[in-house]
């Protein structure tokens, strides 16, 4: 019987489960999504196959995981950035501006190897619902500004950011896009007020 190397069953389980999902993002940092399978995970995290089934249905189960967990830390990373602005206005840029920073870490390069793995349908919902989740503060900010379309506004403020975040990704100095990005979209949308 293996050793729990926690204080309770319950956070050993749970420990096990991290190493597996921390294997995983390492092997999707520097691998990208498809080098995910159970094997690797399982050698990576120092466990053996079997113990990946344990957890997870899958790699793309795992995959699921960690978009889920991205999802979540980038939703908590957003709502730091407008947690103490109460003008739709400033709400929006500091959304933007902080979306873009994502994009200048890096870290953006994470979603798209993973979004390559389709998920198990199971675990499509969880996804999007993670996903409206982390759009829900922008929609609330949008309509509060008075557009009469705010959906429309969304897809907009989309383009921008899309725009913004290849500029960033081709080595434009990131500051200075987010400076232009959320300017040009702030002005689009009062003038759309």
């Amino acid at each position: 019987m293996p050793k729990i190397q926690a204080p309770s069953v319950v956070a050993h389980r749970e420990l096990r489960r991290q190493q597996l999902m921390a294997a995983a993002l390492e092997l999707a940092m520097n691998e990208g999504a498809s080098a995910i399978t159970v094997a690797a995970v399982a050698a990576k995290a120092g466990l053996a196959r079997s113990s990946v089934y344990e957890y997870f249905e899958s790699s793309a189960d795992l995959v699921a995981d960690l978009v889920i967990e991205e999802l979540d830390y980038y939703t908590d990373r957003l709502a730091v950035a407008i947690k103490d602005v109460t003008d739709p206005f400033e709400q929006i840029e500091q959304w933007i501006a902080e979306g873009l920073r994502y994009v200048a870490d890096g870290r953006h390069m994470l979603v798209k190897s993973l979004n390559t793995i389709q998920a198990p349908d199971y675990r499509k919902e969880e996804i999007a619902l993670g996903h409206r989740k982390m759009m829900a503060p922008l929609r609330k900010a949008l309509t509060e500004t008075g557009i009469k379309e705010p959906m429309a506004a969304a897809a907009f403020l989309q383009s921008v950011t899309d725009a913004a975040s290849v500029r960033i990704d081709a080595g434009n100095d990131a500051e200075l896009e987010i400076q232009s990005a959320t300017t040009f979209a702030l002005a689009g949308l009062r003038a759309l007020v």
